[in-house]
């Protein structure tokens, strides 16, 4: 037992390795945050594109949802890093660049999971907004809207979740994140597992926090009926 804590000391305190996982960390953080909204201003959008009655809007909306969700996130990524921001646009920050990709894909999840919520509800209670002289805007804020939220946060909350561990490829562009801190500390110590096993274990813990937090907004909207 002591002569493994010695090797942990050796893989994480030595040389202050542990300080890769830090900054993995909040970088992995950062992306993640700002992907979320990314994706849910950009989710929004969409969803109510695709519900519009203007076909060219709901088409376009449909057509970015199957794109999106038809091609690997990871195939995203490396396009926006070495053919959207080239030239003039390479300097951008890799997690800026991170944040766009992740959150642009995470957008047509966030889409689908509230059309889905919304189309969910009785189309009674919409003609019924409408039939009292409120405008499709004011229905959809005051009376819809609402009631889909109740509906929709279970998956979204499985969505981010999804999209934290999704930004574990970000070390594709060069991005330090919690994987390739461990790459790092392995590269240095030839010792793999003791890194990965932290790692694993690190979004074990944001997972949970995470999940549970959403749990606690779940029963207060549940109180609130």
């Amino acid at each position: 037992m002591l002569e493994y804590l010695e090797i942990l000391k050796e893989v994480f305190i030595n040389e202050n390795r542990y300080w890769y996982l830090v900054e993995g960390l909040g970088f992995s953080i950062a992306t993640t945050a700002l992907s979320a909204l990314i994706g849910i201003a950009l989710g929004i959008l969409i969803a109510l594109m695709q519900l519009s009655t203007w076909k060219v809007l709901s088409k376009l909306a449909f057509a970015y949802v199957y794109i999106i969700r038809g091609t690997p996130v990871v195939v995203q990524l490396m396009i926006w890093a070495n053919i959207v921001f080239v030239g003039a646009l390479r300097d951008m920050p890799i997690l800026l660049i991170a944040a766009i990709a992740f959150g642009i894909n995470s957008g047509a999840y966030v889409a689908e999971i509230i059309r889905a919520g919304i189309a969910g509800l009785d189309k009674g209670q919409m003609e019924a907004a409408r039939a009292l002289g409120m405008g499709y805007a004011l229905s959809m804020k005051e009376i819809i809207i609402p009631q889909a939220i109740k509906r929709i946060l279970p998956p979204l909350v499985s969505e981010f979740i999804a999209l934290l561990k999704e930004t574990s490829i970000v070390g594709f562009i060069g991005g330090v994140d919690l994987l390739r801190a461990a790459n790092i500390i392995t590269s240095q110590t030839y010792r793999a597992i003791e890194p990965l096993l932290a790692v694993g274990i690190i979004y074990l813990i944001l997972t949970s926090i995470f999940a549970m937090l959403m749990r606690k907004v779940e029963k207060r909207l549940k109180e609130s009926d």
